[in-house]
């Protein structure tokens, strides 16, 4: 059972960063009659998305609100002493996209500067790593580059993902402070479920060939992908969160000793809002402290938490806050957290 506290350690300050064009999923009819597209599009919740041009990748988004974060905050680049970078698409194999971002801000080369490679539940994860890491007083401030193209990656011809997922990035910049008092983190892991969110091909078990690369029929229903682009399982997926969700949101509200009614808004990953709106009415929460953000940038993989906040929460998180962050998906892997928020600055959302 993975249950950490951590100390006096927040975020500070958020950005965020979506590509211009603008994806709207009832005109999504290239390969779909609009009675498939209506029915898909009404049951997910997801009207808009964003995805990002061939030639913009993870790193540029993330780039972008780094930018505007640095600015806005007027942040010594020389204090930034760690950098981690959130992704499932990042720029190459190797290197690693988080040094090619310390170059391209400027960063100063004695930045400690590392990737995390997870899948939805990924800032979570990537938080507590930040956290555990300036437990030990000796980084001034981190920042947390998170991104996804995952636009680049679901196959525009199967149903069951085509009208699901989005792009964008978003910049955190993590510091030490009293005043962000005690963080607590619950995480998960099952690989046993691994077939349930996946991509086959074109890694080192199963490396890119000309077969891998072709799309086929995958399924009775005549959905169409290759073995390089992503699938899930959607029955099984809600099966999972309705009955894992829930027992983690309780564990993690006995370990930190908080009471529910203290939580000032509910984050939760933005997977569709058929699972959303359950988890809502299971936990009976106020549907007024659950931002969301599925209806103009769908399920972004790891960035929709940070995302909703950015987009939702700018200018309400001025004075002493307390979040609850949920994320769940591909692995699988799911986590929880409680952290407090104080006089967190919010920049404007941007458009790259």
């Amino acid at each position: 059972m993975a249950l950490i506290t951590f100390n006096n350690i927040g975020i500070s300050a958020l950005s965020g960063a979506v590509p211009s064009n603008v994806i709207k999923n009832y005109e999504y009819t290239e390969f779909f009659t609009s009675e498939e597209v209506k029915d898909v599009v009404d049951k997910i919740g997801i009207v808009e998305r964003r995805f990002a041009n061939a030639d913009t990748c993870a790193s540029d988004l993330c780039f972008a609100a780094a930018e505007k974060l640095i600015a806005d905050n007027i942040i010594d680049r020389s204090e930034i002493d760690l950098l981690v970078f959130i992704s499932q698409t990042p720029d190459y194999r190797m290197p690693a996209t988080s040094i090619i971002l310390q170059e391209r801000l400027k960063l100063a080369s004695t930045t400690m500067a590392f990737d995390i490679n997870l899948g939805c539940s990924a800032f979570i994860y990537g938080l507590s790593v930040v956290y555990g890491l300036m437990q030990t007083g000796c980084i001034r401030k981190a920042l947390i580059l998170d991104g996804e193209t995952r636009s680049k990656v679901y196959s525009k011809k199967d149903r069951r993902t085509a009208f699901i997922f989005g792009d964008a990035g978003v910049a955190a910049l993590i510091e030490c402070n009293e005043k962000f008092g005690k963080s607590c983190f619950s995480f998960n892991s099952d690989g046993s479920r691994e077939d349930l969110i996946k991509i086959n091909a074109g890694g080192y078990r199963n490396p890119s060939s000309a077969e891998t690369v072709v799309e086929k029929v995958v399924d009775e229903f005549g959905n169409i992908r290759s073995d390089e682009q992503g699938y899930m399982n959607g029955g099984d997926v809600f099966n999972f969160v309705i009955r894992e969700i829930p027992k983690d949101y309780n564990l993690i509200f006995n370990y930190a000793g908080v009471e529910k009614d203290a939580v000032d808004y509910f984050v939760f990953h933005q997977a569709n809002s058929f699972i959303n709106g359950y988890l809502a009415k299971k936990l009976k929460l106020d549907i007024d402290k659950l931002p969301s953000t599925l209806e103009k940038y769908g399920n972004t993989s790891s960035v929709s938490v940070p995302l909703t906040i950015v987009s939702e929460l700018k200018n309400k998180l001025d004075s002493q806050k307390t979040l609850f962050l949920s994320a769940f998906g591909v692995g699988m892997t799911w986590a929880s957290a409680i952290i407090n928020v104080s006089d967190c600055h919010i920049s404007e959302m941007i458009e790259v």
